[in-house]
This record gives structure tokens, sequence and C-alpha cells, in this order.
């Protein structure tokens, strides 16, 4: 049933109280005609997205292409900040802390109790939102009947940003840097007449994320505390999950679809980490129609098919150049179920003469040197800044390969596992596994890869044999393309190495891939509409760099990458923002103790003559004992008089034993 689009009304200065009397910042689109006694059906259900970005700002030209047009369908769509973050009240101590979860259970009470709800509650959000909307569901709020989850996982430490196969990720530092960048930014004083004694408690007391996060590298409570997969019937709202191949988070729909017992839905595009309607590469798809028709099912009774439709949507990527900008990938949409019964096992024995599916015994050595990995390219990419992996054809030629001809072509969709007999000369290492689309002339694009830390389970000289899991994939190669499995020890700056430079002999393995029979019905998606311009006013342009370097004496290899926001103003109440980031990974081919890693970030907030700025300089270094980690934050405020006056300076500095990495 369509209907025509209801007018809006937009709330942005909403706080909601939550028991312990902290109120949280929130704007609201309603539908106008919604409001309490204005006739039968009044109240509308409600949407929410809850999360640390700042909607006065850093999500508001994102929020402002969702919400009103969902508002505009009949519902009061909130966006709230999390308790510390933007402007609502107290402290942010954690990403989905149990303070985060139940503040989110008490504000969709509270969302329900209001006179203009139905009781019916959504929730969704993309990344952080999006772990949390699943997060929230296992704590089963009465009012929570639908999530439509973005770019999440359903396991913290396995398969999120800071650790994958119990390896140490890269990303752990520049992602704990970037947040205590950003949450140091101040409220708005326009909203919070208590700003700055907020703001400088906010300060004083946020943690050291990089150091907290890389304190836990075993699969301990506190990983496990968030992890849907620890109990997946807790979850009894309908879920709609949505994730991209191009994207650090393209397990949790297959996860999903192969556990839940409820009502689930879900897409793989060949995304970056972006809501679908507006990332790359092509195609985009209708998600707001996508989320309208998953709405009005759950929330409002309408029967729009949502509880029929395809259970796994995925995008089958065709094979094409590798390209770290890529604007779209070829390929076609299938409509499958898991486990899919057009999905056969494949073994392919690693053989000794370099194929998949060879003869004899490999007995190659993986002994990578630390700079491979330069173009695995970011965990979660987010746009056409070569952020995506690009060709791997140098780093194959570094490491340990192994082939299969595909004169016809080759299908795949769904998980690689890869087994391997090791032998190794120490007691600390890992294995990187890397399987890419190989074209007639050397050209490589990586389809899939796998992690696994091998410290903790290695003696030396004795045989151990591993079981390593791939990511989820939809790939077809073209006929006269090679499938190639490559082998390392090292992958620079996406894993950060262990401190040994340990020799590893491969005397045995078996790679599992699952074959596609290329039978499975298609299915469409409406275009995404096109998405009307921020009205933020951009003052100064944005600039982004990225940079390899290599020194030719020293062999020291160096990315660089620069990110500058440009300076944005709110026309509405002039409200400034900037943000700048200059970050790189430094390492020398032979020596893991050299790998260093820094970020300097600096924010500025202003409005008329009256300015705030905070810097944050973050280095992040190992030692055979310890990483060592090492931070300064300082902040400042630019009076009407031109003054600068330096409000907080606060120094971290924790040495992390290296337990497991």
């Amino acid at each position: 049933m369509t209907t025509a689009p209801m007018p809006v009304e937009d709330t942005d200065d909403l706080f909601i109280p939550l028991p312990c009397g902290t109120r949280l910042a929130a704007r609201m689109w309603r539908a106008r005609g919604a409001e309490p006694g204005t006739g039968p059906g009044a109240a509308v259900p409600a949407i929410l997205e809850f999360i640390p970005y700042r909607k006065r700002d850093n999500t508001l030209p994102r929020d402002e292409a969702m919400h009103p047009w969902m508002a505009a369908q009949g519902y009061a769509c909130l966006r709230v900040d999390l308790r510390g973050a933007g402007d609502s009240e107290g402290l942010l101590d954690d990403e989905y802390s149990p303070q985060e979860l139940a503040d989110a259970v008490a504000v969709i009470e509270w969302i329900a109790a209001q006179d203009w709800c139905t009781g019916a509650v959504g929730m969704m959000g993309k990344s952080w939102g999006g772990f949390n909307c699943l997060q929230t569901a296992a704590l089963a709020p009465p009012a929570l009947k639908a999530v439509v989850s973005v770019c999440a996982t359903v396991d913290r430490f396995a398969d999120d940003i800071h650790f994958k196969g119990g390896c140490l990720l890269g990303s752990n530092f520049s992602w704990g840097s970037l947040m205590l960048s950003y949450q140091s930014r101040p409220p708005d004083p326009l909203l919070r007449p208590d700003w700055r004694d907020d703001w400088l408690a906010r300060m004083q007391a946020m943690p050291h994320f990089a150091a907290l996060w890389a304190g836990h590298q075993t699969r301990d409570a506190y990983w496990r505390h968030g992890s849907v997969c620890e109990d997946y019937g807790a979850i009894k709202a309908a879920v709609m999950i949505v994730g991209g191949w191009a994207d650090g988070y393209m397990n949790a729909p297959a996860h999903l679809v192969e556990n839940l017992k409820g009502p689930v839905a879900a897409i793989v595009g060949p995304w970056v980490h972006q809501y679908p309607h507006q990332a790359v590469p092509a195609p985009q798809v209708d998600f707001l129609g996508e989320m309208k028709r998953w709405w009005d099912h759950w929330l409002k009774g309408i029967d729009t098919g949502a509880d029929a439709l395809p259970r796994y949507r995925v995008w089958m990527q065709d094979s094409c150049p590798p390209d770290a900008c890529a604007a779209a990938i070829p390929g076609r949409w299938l409509a499958e179920d898991l486990p899919s019964p057009r999905v056969r096992e494949q073994r392919l024995t690693l053989g000794a003469d370099g194929l998949l599916g060879g003869l004899g015994t490999p007995e190659r050595v993986l002994n990578t040197p630390q700079t491979l990995g330069a173009q695995t390219g970011e965990y979660f990419p987010m746009g056409l800044d070569a952020e995506m992996p690009g060709d791997q054809r140098d780093d194959d030629a570094r490491a340990t390969c192994f082939d299969l001809p595909c004169p016809d072509g080759l299908a795949l969709m769904g998980a690689a596992r890869l087994t391997a007999t090791l032998v190794c000369d120490g007691a600390r290492s890992q294995i990187v596994a890397r399987l890419c689309d190989v074209a007639p002339d050397g050209a490589s694009r990586r389809i899939a890869h796998g992690y696994l830390n091998l410290t903790g389970h290695l003696a030396p000289g004795q045989p151990l044999t591993v079981a390593l899991t791939l990511d989820q994939m939809a790939h077809r190669l073209a006929p006269g393309h090679r499938l190639r499995l490559a082998l390392s020890t090292t992958d620079w700056p996406f894993v950060w190495p262990q401190p040994e430079n340990a020799r590893l002999r491969l005397t045995a393995g078996t790679l599992v891939v699952p074959v596609h029979d290329d039978s499975a019905p298609g299915c469409s998606f409406d275009a995404a509409p096109p998405v009307a311009p921020s009205r933020l006013e951009q003052l100064q342009p944005a600039r982004q760099r990225r940079r390899l370097n290599t020194d030719l004496i020293t062999g020291l290899q160096s990315l660089v990458v620069s990110h500058d926001s440009g300076r944005l103003k709110n026309p509405e109440h002039g409200w400034e923002t900037e943000s700048r980031m200059d970050a790189w990974w430094d390492i020398l081919p032979d020596d893991p103790l050299s790998a260093k890693a820094g970020a300097d970030w600096e924010q500025r907030v202003a409005r008329g003559d009256w300015q705030v700025c905070t810097r944050v300089s973050a280095r992040m270094t190992g030692s055979l004992t310890h990483l060592h980690l090492r931070a300064t934050l300082t902040a400042f405020e630019t009076a009407g008089n031109g003054q600068q006056i330096k409000l907080l300076e606060r120094h971290f500095s924790t040495d992390v034993p290296r337990d497991h990495v």
C-alpha cells in the first residue's frame, strides 16, 4: 500500500531523561498529524538510531538524508547521542558497555510510553549503531519489534576492528586514536549552558581506548559481552542485516541467516562501510524503500511481504581489474538461502607443484617481509580514497602461492576453509591467507582473506595442524582466470606483526572452497533515488591523500594518510566544524620490532569569534615483551579577543604486555 508522504515536524533540542537523571540529547523527526488528540491512528511507531557521532554536526548530512524521509512515511524517527557524546550528559566509558545497552533499553521504554508513539519501536544503525541495535535486541526490551543493522558483527573479538583470528589489527590503534579525538569535542553551548564543565569532565575521564582494547588479547568476558553469537536465541525482534564485500563486516549476514530462528533477511552488496543507497562501489539500491517495507510490516502490521523475502540476497561479483578506488563492480543479484543447495564443497590439496589440487607435499617456508600488505587496504573503507584492496600481485610475489586454473570459470559463495600443518622454529607467529582472482595478465584481485594467531599453540620444531576460516564471499572468476591462495606471515599495516621473525614450514595443507553452481534465481532492487545535497556550507574544501613511500637505502616503508574535512558551517545556527588527521605506518622489511604507528588529530568547533580546538597526538610501538602506547590530548578555547587559552593537557602512557600478540 502506497501512501502520500506526510509533513514532518523537526525537533532538534529534545532531551530524553534516563532513570538515573542523566539526559540524552535527541533530534526527532515526526509526521505532523500524529499529535495526540488528532483522531484515530494519530500515534505512530518510532525508529531509534543511537550512536556517539554527534547529531549536531558529524552525522547531520546523513541523518537529514534518511530520517525525515522515513518520518514522512508515518513514523517518529529519533537520532539520539550516546551518554557522554555530542550534546548528551554523562560520560562515555567504552563502546557497547553495559551502561550503553542499559541506556538503549531505557530510551526504548521512554519512547514507547509517549502518547505520540503506538508502543512499537524499531532500532537501526550502521557500524556502532549496527552493533548496538543487535546487542539491544538480544536484551529483548518488549517494545523493540524489529531492527535494521548495517555493517556489524556478531562476534566482537573474532570479527571486529580490534582483533581478527586472534591477530591484533592495526586499526585498533587508529580507531582508538580517532575515538580519543572525536570524544574531545564539546557540546554545543546553545543547547548546553553547562557545556564547559561537561566538556572538561569528559576529557578528564575518557579512557585511552586503543590501550584498553589491546589489553584483552583473548576472547575473554570483555569481548563475549555484546557478542550476540553467544546466544542467538536471545534475539526475538525481526532482523534485517546488511553488509558489503568491500567492508570489513561482510560475515554477520551469513551468520545471522544461519543461526537466527526468527524473521531475518540479509543483503550483501559490493559496498564499502556506508549505507547502501549512498555506498560505492555501485550498484546502489533503494535502501530507504527496503527499510520502509521492513518497518511497515513489523511495526505497523501491514502485509508488505517482508516476512517472505529471500533470506540471503547477495551481489555475485564478476572478475574485474583490481582497483582501490573502484566506483562500480560488475555482477548480478542472487536470491539464496543458507545453507544453499546450490553450493558444494571442493577439496583442493596444496601441492608440491604449487597447484591447488596438486600432487605431493608442499614443503614451503613462510617467512615473508614485514612490508608485505601495502595493498590490503583499510578495515572499513569509506569511499573512493584508495582504501579498498589494490592489485595484490606484488604481495603475491613475496608470498607462498598455490593456483587453480579455471579454464571454464568458477563461481564461489560462502567461506573457504584452510587446514595446514606447520612447523615453526619459534614460539610466536601468525598466518595470513588471501584468496585472489588472477587475470591472464597477472593482475590479482583479492576475493577474501583470513588470519590466525598461532602464539600460544606453537612448540618450536613440533608440527601443528591448524584450521583457518576465511571471510564470506560471492565471486565468479572469468574463464581463463586462476584462483590463487596466497600465504604469508605478515600483512602490514592491516595486522600488527608478531615480535619474533619466526619461520613457518608448511608440510601439508588443504583448501576447501564453496563452489556455487551459478543457478540461483536472480533478484532486483529499485534504484537508489538521488541524495539531496547537504545544506551545510563548505567554507573550505575537503582534502584526502594516501601515499606509500620506500627509503631505497634502508628499505623503510611508510604509508602516510592525510584527511581534512574542510570547514563546514550550519547556516541555521552558525555552528562550524573542522577535522584534520595525519597518520603514518612505518616498518623495515626484516625487523618486526621496527613497526611504528602515529596519528595526529585536530578538531575545531566555532561560532562567530568563539572557537574551541583539541589536538590528539598518538603513537604505538612494540618491544619483545610489550606494546607501547602513548598519547597526548590538549584543549584550547579562543575568546572574542582572539587569545587562545590552553584549558587542558592530558598524557596517556600504557605498556601492554604481549601475552598473545
